[in-house]
């Protein structure tokens, strides 16, 4: 496919074909949409993108049936109680397996009210327009609000990035043409790399691990790159706040309230994104997301101290590329 015209035309005609699928699904949670308001959720704007999103979002991975084959029913059932308890983010990615066709089977009735984000792990031009494409077809939309470089570990990556034929290129493209409205970068392996990414690009946001226990990590995240996230209002979003539920074990912290409070209370932390396995713990989730207050330092630093055995456990994914 070539031209800027005829790609976003050929998408926008996608979008219309498929978005009649969604049609009966929509009247049947209309009464649903209207019966009673969600509570409210504390927003904050994220960084320079200038939006107000909710503290609290749903990832679209982890071992959750988002991301499994075959788990269709379950996973429309999380995104829509999701919808009707309030949550406005939601979070995706190309390789996170059926987990975009997924939202694609909700998300185009009420996509003027959602921020949705979603990622390509290709680090060339052409190869990251391909994954676009995809996933806009996939998510039964024109526009993301949100398209992110997805687990950037090493710094030979940012070279390839933002070589003449990087990935970048693409997010450039794509926001020219109106098919992405912001831009960000993501990683959980090495601070400096996400750090220098943030140096050497506008990026409107970062997804980064935030939890107590990276505090005990060699290279832990915090203290590398929020300060040039702060700098650069970089809209800073959350993840593996719970460590795939690895802080929960014994000797770790005290529920979610408390691993999301932490999260949640750190200066430059605007939000966070969490999966959820079954429909009754992302209610779970969201009442604690509704109750949240900022914690003070004292609180915080007795979260921190009760990770201070359990970190190696809870930091594992630090490992991936």
């Amino acid at each position: 496919m070539s031209g800027n015209t005829t790609r976003r035309n050929f998408l926008i005609t996608s979008v219309a074909v498929t978005g009649s699928i969604v049609g009966a699904s929509a009247l049947q949670h209309k009464a649903a949409d209207t019966a009673t308001p969600p509570a409210t959720m504390l927003e904050r704007v994220l960084g320079r993108t200038g939006v107000k999103v909710p503290i609290f979002g749903l990832g679209g991975a982890g071992q959750t049936p988002l991301s499994w084959e075959g788990k269709e029913r379950d996973a429309v059932a999380i995104i829509q109680k999701a919808l009707d308890l309030g949550i406005r983010y939601f979070d995706t990615a190309a390789d996170y397996g059926p987990s975009e066709d997924y939202f694609g089977k909700v998300v185009p009735s009420h996509r003027a009210k959602i921020f949705l984000a979603s990622k390509t792990d290709k680090r060339d031009r052409d190869g990251a327009w391909r994954e676009l494409e995809r996933s806009l077809k996939r998510l039964n939309t024109d526009y993301l609000d949100l398209w992110q470089l997805h687990h950037v570990s090493f710094r030979e990556e940012l070279n390839s990035l933002f070589s003449s034929s990087g990935a970048v290129k693409a997010l450039e493209e794509a926001m020219q043409q109106k098919l992405v409205r912001f831009v960000g970068i993501t990683g959980h392996r090495d601070p400096d790399v996400i750090a220098e990414g943030l140096r050497r690009y506008p990026f409107h946001t970062t997804l980064i691990p935030v939890n107590s226990a990276d505090k005990y990590h060699p290279r832990p995240f915090l203290p590398v790159v929020l300060p040039i996230a702060q700098q650069k209002n970089v809209g800073v979003i959350a993840m593996k706040v719970p460590a795939y539920g690895r802080l929960f074990k014994p000797g770790g912290v005290d529920g979610m309230q408390q691993a999301m409070g932490y999260s949640l209370s750190q200066p430059g932390v605007q939000c966070c994104v969490i999966a959820a396995e079954t429909v009754k713990q992302l209610e779970d989730n969201v009442k604690v997301a509704r109750a949240f207050q900022p914690l003070g330092n004292k609180e915080l630093a007795a979260i921190e101290q009760r990770t201070a055995a359990v970190w190696q456990d809870s930091t594992f994914f630090r490992a991936w590329t």
